[in-house]
């Protein structure tokens, strides 16, 4: 029998790599409360996101192209807590999706990238959501690969949408349901790789 066969214990597996969800996550309340420089927001999800690479280039490219807020005019500190969770959703959808999809996804719940004023919900309120659709792992179910219609329905329910909206708003919760059990793949993929021995 191989060996990855051999040591494989799935429901080891599953509590070890949700335990990992849950303590790299960050609450909201942890995020800086001040503005940053662009360099203290490299140096911040370089601590979030171990394995990944941020560069000046990198985010300056995501603001050119209208898939980031551009930073505050005439502040030395332009960057907020909205480009902190703009760019944490990306460090998840960027694995999975394109940068034109990207913004599509932004543009289901916030409409022009750069004007605060025609988003359906706010940063915060998206970034709420996958916290806890990444923490509880219930709103879709992988064994049956179906949506719960009644947890998604619950979720925009404590919204107070418009009707029109409500569609964009369940298809954005529906994609970063999605996002959030596709980066659920990956670190189990990688902790079955680091756990096996050749």
């Amino acid at each position: 029998m191989h060996e990855l066969e051999k040591s494989v214990n799935l429901g080891d597996l599953n509590l070890n790599v949700k335990n990992l969800a849950r303590t790299t996550l960050i609450p909201i309340e942890d995020f800086p409360k001040y503005d940053l420089f662009l360099s203290q927001v490299i140096e911040f999800l370089e601590t979030v996101f171990k394995d990944e690479k941020y560069t000046v280039n990198i985010i300056q490219n995501y603001i050119k192209n209208e898939i980031i807020t551009k930073p505050v005019d005439g502040k030395k500190k332009g960057y907020t807590r909205i480009h902190l969770i703009e760019l944490f959703f990306i460090s998840y959808m960027r694995p999975v999706l394109t940068m034109e999809e990207i913004r599509k996804v932004f543009r289901l719940a916030f409409n022009n990238i750069n004007d605060r004023s025609d988003d359906i919900i706010s940063f915060e309120t998206a970034y709420e959501i996958f916290y806890n659709i990444q923490r509880n792992k219930d709103i879709f179910d992988m064994n049956k690969g179906i949506f719960s219609n009644t947890k998604l329905e619950n979720i925009v329910s404590t919204l107070n949408l418009k009707d029109a909206d409500r569609d964009r708003i369940k298809t954005f919760i529906a994609v970063m349901a999605l996002i959030s059990e596709a980066s659920f793949i990956k670190t189990s993929v990688k902790s079955l790789i680091l756990d096996s021995k050749d």
